[in-house]
């Protein structure tokens, strides 16, 4: 039967055309023009088609769409997907059917734009994964090319542990999933973090499923924090905590572990809905208080570091994981509150003495004063009665100033022991706070670890001379220095003070004495024992008085009886002393002069 075709002449063949060498008529040429025309496809500017890849270079691609002519496009507008191959099926844009040249002109990109938004909400509403280029870093993430439209990529949801170096991801095709919108702002959010999620919480079930207490694991370091390390288990992270570190004091995990280093660790323990993982380093090593030898004990001495400080005392490593406390009150023999910088500081090297040792507890506690010589052993030696000592002025109080001779010899001079003719009210009107005083030792008192102290003693006590020199009915100039309720100071010579009531300040045209006023006063009291003078000056002009009456009456009485009972009369004038009058008063004044 196709034989026969083949031999069937054309019914309507021209043959006169034949003839004249004419093949084919005006209307076959016609017809054959339309034919071909409408076997290729129709094609319009600026529209979306779609087009298969024939021919692929480094730098252009080769696409047929049906038409008279092919489309050549450039390779980086393929270059998020670098799997392209000869044949795939590829969306381009019409750019021009026909330029200059009759080049088809075509583009990828445009494609991929035009339908762009449509997909990538299509991606997000079915939970799609797509493929994008990573293009550049920018801040808090990478830029990528997904269907043409730049996406941002979070630096959390490159992956599911820290991501170090960023540059190493530009320029790689990956796998993502839309996880957010905006089509207000044109913004799209992508996550890569989020495809391998589902695996790894499948892998975690797994994992957590097989953990135990106790049980030792390979993890790699995955995150240093100030509070602890993570580690990766293979899937699942656990957390040493920076107190499961080391037996000994860790300030920072840095000190122990390093980023990607690979380590044993413990289970400690682990939480099947939150997934925690407590893991543990220093676990996997015995405690190093087991290790301390048996003949250790207290009494010894050992070296150590110091590792903490506090006010109350410093804490000393002797050895690692092994720590002893010295307070306070065992650094030095002094009984002064002090604070433990004052004596040592972190990074210090140590030599202490155990002062407890508890191996059941695990404490131990030091002393370094103990490295000297109690001061209070030999103090009666040292420090006898009424011997004399340099002492620091430490303290005040309402009764007396408390000195420190030497480091743990401490005393107290009682305000009454601090001058012999000064009456001091407070400590601070006699010393400060820092200054060297005299001291005289008057009284031990071992038991108590306090000596009483004494500065007035270092000189002869003025009063045994003073009793000589202001003698009850003597008349002294003096100088009102302060007024009270009950009186007036008195200053009078030789530095020691006097006392006046109101009644004995009164002057002999009835006014009253006032402060700075120098007057005569008269002693009527005079006790060595409690030191008081008590002066009147209102007594010196009362006493004339009654003298002068006195020798009027004897006048009288005289000239009554006759001229041989006549007796001379006798006169005594009122007491009044100065400077010079007597040799010893003179020396006195010298003596005191130099002293004051």
């Amino acid at each position: 039967m196709t034989e026969e075709l083949k031999n069937t002449p054309i019914a309507d063949f021209d043959w006169d055309a034949y003839e004249n060498g004419e093949t084919q008529s005006a209307k076959s040429r016609e017809e054959l023009t339309r034919t071909y025309d409408e076997s290729l496809n129709t094609v319009k500017d600026k529209e979306v088609i779609e087009g298969t890849i024939i021919a692929l270079n480094k730098r252009e691609a080769v696409v047929n769409i049906g038409y008279k002519s092919d489309g050549i496009i450039p390779m980086n507008e393929f270059r998020y997907n670098p799997d392209i191959k000869v044949g795939d099926t590829v969306e381009v844009f019409v750019e021009n059917p026909e330029d200059k040249k009759g080049q088809l002109v075509l583009s990828h990109r445009k494609a991929r734009a035009a339908r762009s938004w449509d997909r990538i909400n299509q991606a997000l509403e079915n939970d799609e994964i797509i493929k994008g280029f990573i293009k550049c870093r920018t801040k808090g993430g990478m830029i990528v090319d997904v269907f043409g439209i730049e996406a941002f990529l979070p630096g959390s949801q490159i992956d599911v542990k820290p991501i170090r170096d960023y540059d190493m991801f530009v320029g790689k095709t990956m796998e993502f999933k839309v996880v957010k919108i905006n089509p207000e702002f044109k913004n799209v959010v992508v996550s890569h973090k989020a495809l391998i999620e589902a695996e790894l919480e499948q892998q975690k079930r797994e994992i957590i499923a097989k953990l135990e207490k106790g049980q030792v694991l390979e993890g790699t370091v995955k995150n240093i924090t100030s509070y602890g390390v993570f580690i990766d288990l293979g899937g699942v992270d656990g957390l040493i905590h920076i107190t499961d570190l080391s037996w000994g004091r860790v300030s920072h995990p840095e000190e122990v572990v390093q980023l990607d280093q690979k380590l044993n660790v413990v289970i400690l323990d682990f939480d099947d809905e939150k997934k925690r993982i407590a893991l543990g380093l220093k676990q996997l090593q015995p405690h190093p208080w087991d290790a301390i030898a048996d003949t250790l004990k207290v009494g010894d001495k050992v070296k150590g570091k110091v590792v903490v400080m506090a006010d109350y005392g410093a804490f000393v490593e002797v050895a690692t994981g092994v720590e002893g406390l010295i307070h306070v009150s065992e650094m030095s023999w002094s009984q002064h509150l002090r604070s433990a910088q004052d004596f040592m500081k972190v990074g210090d090297e140590v030599e202490a003495v155990i002062l407890t040792l508890d191996r059941e507890d695990r404490k131990m506690s030091l002393g370094i004063k103990q490295l000297k010589k109690d001061p209070w052993e030999d103090i009666e030696v040292r420090y006898p009665v009424g011997s004399k000592h340099t002492a620091k002025v430490r303290n005040f109080t309402n009764f007396g100033v408390f000195v420190e001779i030497e480091e743990g010899v401490d005393g107290l001079i009682h305000i009454s022991d601090l001058s012999w003719t000064k009456k001091v009210k407070h400590p601070s009107e006699f010393t400060q706070i820092g200054a060297d005083i005299e001291v005289m030792v008057l009284e031990i008192d071992k038991d108590n670890r306090r000596l009483s102290l004494g500065h007035k003693q270092l000189e002869e006590n003025p009063w045994d001379v003073f009793e000589t020199i202001f003698t009850v009915g003597s008349v002294h100039q003096g100088t009102i220095v302060e007024m009270l309720d009950k009186g007036a100071v008195v200053q009078l010579p030789y530095g020691v003070e006097g006392f006046a009531t109101p009644k004995h300040l009164v002057k002999e045209d009835g006014s009253q004495a006032k402060v700075d006023e120098k007057l005569d006063f008269k002693v009527i009291e005079f006790n060595k024992d409690s030191k008081r003078i008590i002066l009147s000056h209102s007594r010196i002009f009362e006493d004339a008085g009654k003298a002068e009456r006195t020798e009027a009456r004897k006048a009288k009485r005289a000239a009554s009886r006759p001229a041989r009972e006549e007796a001379p009369m006798l006169t005594t004038p009122v007491e009044k002393t100065t400077l010079g009058d007597i040799e010893a008063l003179a020396a006195l004044k010298e003596k005191l002069s130099g002293k004051a």
